[in-house]
């Protein structure tokens, strides 16, 4: 039977009201941490034994305790209880419960507060490594299809209006840039969250002889931190991990928002397959693409854990307050919203359907090559502004007679320069557009497969 005892009741005459118990109560969302605590616990017992405030006995009692909890927990054999507020009391009860008084020892030295911030530290740790893979994967995808879509010709857009004609493998580049560096911003988040503040105890460290740099060793952690005041009420490293998924979430939303468009049938430049979509209730033609409007719509979510914990932390004092109890369920969020999300966008982005006529001839629309037969009249010695405004009056021209510029004869486009020769008629065409964008960061299909295999390139040099 386990006693039902609060570890702070000594101070206390009146028991804590219900409504108060259960307002206060962690255990319901910090239980999840269970492994992570008992991982920080077994550190901590065996740095307590090297020290000798634990004998070897004792630390072997302890440890052996610890794993046949994390067994009976995996088995679903604990029973979690409000009234021991939160995962390391309802452990460390349950440890005394199985091997005695001797596990009282296990919180010599450390408090809860440097306890629930190393937690944290090791849970998202974890989850980066979890999501880094992820996003290696997805990567990986972007890099392979647009290799092999470099020759596929699409429009390009500004302000969602036909611009200049693009390869579909280099729109896809842009997309891999975007996750690139969300790449970068977690690796460098990962470096500032691998740093220990178990034995900061409380706020002032402690006057026991303890030893952070070999629970620094047995953690797998980089640095120890160097003010125990700021290492258990610093959350910075989760908000920073928040704001990186933030950024990814709004990346894959700008994608998944293109992806909507390309499917609707105003655009029809891919088709998803039926086991990626929904039907609707009442309309029997109808295939929505319901998961990038779901990561689309999820993006939001992120936006409010990220806002949840910029607020939870802007008034705190130093050093740790109870609000920081409330900094878990954003972050668990967060990190499950992020790996479904990038999971369905991997999902999609490997079934994509491509519909390459359909781009080719909504790249012939809007006169997409104005900016090309700009350049072939400065070329023979026109002033830009003077091209720009000569291609204008052609395009004007084709509007009002319904033509475009490969249906305007080559003697009505002499009507606007009289220097214009055949070589235009080549400059005009799609292929002549994208093949003279022939350098670095250019669409050019020759410069896309350069592009993707220096993409290529580094990523293998980044996994190492």
């Amino acid at each position: 039977m386990i006693r039902l005892k609060k570890p702070w009741i000594g101070r206390f005459k009146k028991s804590t009201d219900k409504l108060v118990e259960k307002f206060t109560a962690s255990i319901n969302f910090d239980c999840r941490l269970y492994y992570h605590d008992i991982k920080v616990s077994i550190a901590h017992a065996k740095m307590l034994e090297i020290v000798g405030l634990l004998t070897s006995k004792e630390s072997k009692l302890i440890i052996n305790g610890l794993k046949e909890i994390e067994k009976d927990i995996n088995n679903e054999k604990i029973k979690w209880f409000i009234k021991l507020e939160d995962v390391h009391m309802n452990l460390e009860v349950n440890l005394i419960k199985k091997i005695g008084n001797i596990g009282k020892k296990i919180h010599t030295g450390r408090s809860r507060n440097d306890q629930i911030s190393t937690d944290i530290r090791l849970y998202l740790r974890e989850e980066i490594d979890k999501i880094k893979l992820k996003i290696t994967t997805l990567r990986k995808r972007l890099i392979k299809l647009a290799i092999s879509e470099s020759d596929t010709i699409m429009p390009g857009f500004t302000h969602l209006q036909i611009a200049q004609p693009v390869t579909f493998g280099h729109h896809l580049l842009a997309w891999h840039e975007m996750i690139s560096r969300d790449h970068s911003r977690i690796l460098e988040c990962r470096k500032r969250i691998n740093i220990l503040p178990l034995g900061s105890a409380a706020l002032a460290g402690t006057t026991y002889p303890i030893n952070r740099n070999l629970i620094k060793e047995l953690l797998g952690f980089d640095n120890i931190t160097e003010n125990s005041l700021d290492a258990v009420s610093d959350r910075d490293f989760a908000i920073e991990f928040t704001s990186f998924s933030s950024i990814l979430l709004m990346h894959l939303s700008r994608m998944c928002e293109e992806l909507i468009l390309w499917t609707s049938l105003p655009f029809d430049f891919i088709e998803l397959p039926d086991f990626l979509c929904t039907g609707s209730s009442i309309m029997p033609q109808k295939k929505n693409p319901d998961i990038p409007e779901l990561i689309r719509g999820k993006t939001g979510r992120i936006y409010g854990n990220l806002l949840n914990l910029l607020v939870l932390m802007k008034s705190q004092p130093l050093a740790y307050n109870k609000d920081n109890q409330e900094d878990k369920e954003p972050l668990f969020d967060t990190t499950e919203t992020v790996k479904n999300c990038i999971d369905n966008f991997i999902k999609i982005i490997t079934n994509l359907k491509i519909k390459p006529k359909k781009m080719y001839l909504s790249a012939l629309c809007n006169y997409s090559t104005a900016t090309d037969f700009a350049d072939y009249l400065v070329k023979r010695g026109v002033p830009f502004r003077d091209a720009h405004s000569i291609v204008g009056k052609v395009v004007y021209y084709g509007i009002k007679n319904k033509k475009n510029f490969n249906e305007i004869y080559l003697d009505n486009l002499r009507n606007f320069y009289n220097k214009i020769d055949e070589e235009l008629l080549e400059v005009l065409t799609l292929e002549g557009s994208i093949n003279t964008r022939n350098h670095i960061g250019a669409t050019a299909p020759s410069q896309v497969r350069s592009a993707a295999l220096r993409a290529k390139k580094y990523l293998k040099k980044l996994l190492g």
